[in-house]
């Protein structure tokens, strides 16, 4: 890779992660998709891979956790099937670093550079366009009708994650 494309790559890297993070005001849009879908859960994990955390307790400090997604599965002009989803609220700090979708048949997982370069190939699993603006999952027509979960993962600094889940079915 030249120095060129590497010092690109970090720009858009930079950009889509300020664009991600500073993703934090609701919106009270009345011409939102019905098929959008706000809702999900949200947990905050350690570093430590497979511990349960058990069931989720709201406080104060626990709104101040909150991440907010949509995901929108509204048909597009376009070839091929996806679904798009935003960033709407994430706690300060926080930075999207990894997507996945998990079914009984697929497991895709892609860090938001991976993301990134799809957002510029086209290539199936999760994109981020090269501004930040568009983020979506794309995937073949034998993934069609699959039901899974969609999995957000947020770290802060210290390495800290939470995560945020979505059972769908994908049309």
């Amino acid at each position: 890779m030249n120095k060129k494309m590497t010092i690109y790559l970090i720009t858009t890297l930079a950009a889509m992660t300020l664009v991600l993070s500073a993703c934090g005001a609701a919106t009270n849009d009345p011409t939102a998709s019905p098929s959008s879908t706000p809702s999900g859960s949200a947990t905050a994990q350690p570093n430590q891979p497979g511990k349960d955390t058990g069931p989720d307790k709201h406080s104060d400090e626990d709104k101040d956790q909150e991440i907010l997604m949509i995901i929108d599965q509204t048909p597009k002009p376009t070839e091929g099937n996806s679904f798009d989803f935003v960033v709407n609220k994430v706690p300060e700090g926080y930075q999207l670093i990894a997507m996945e979708w998990k079914s009984e048949n697929n497991r895709i997982k892609n860090s938001v550079v991976e993301a990134a370069e799809h957002g510029g190939n086209g290539e199936d699993g999760f994109y981020i366009s090269g501004n930040g603006q568009f983020s979506g999952f794309i995937y073949p027509d034998s993934m069609k009708d699959e039901q899974g979960e969609v999995i957000f993962t947020f770290a802060n600094e210290l390495g800290k994650e939470l995560t945020w889940k979505k059972d769908i079915t994908l049309k």
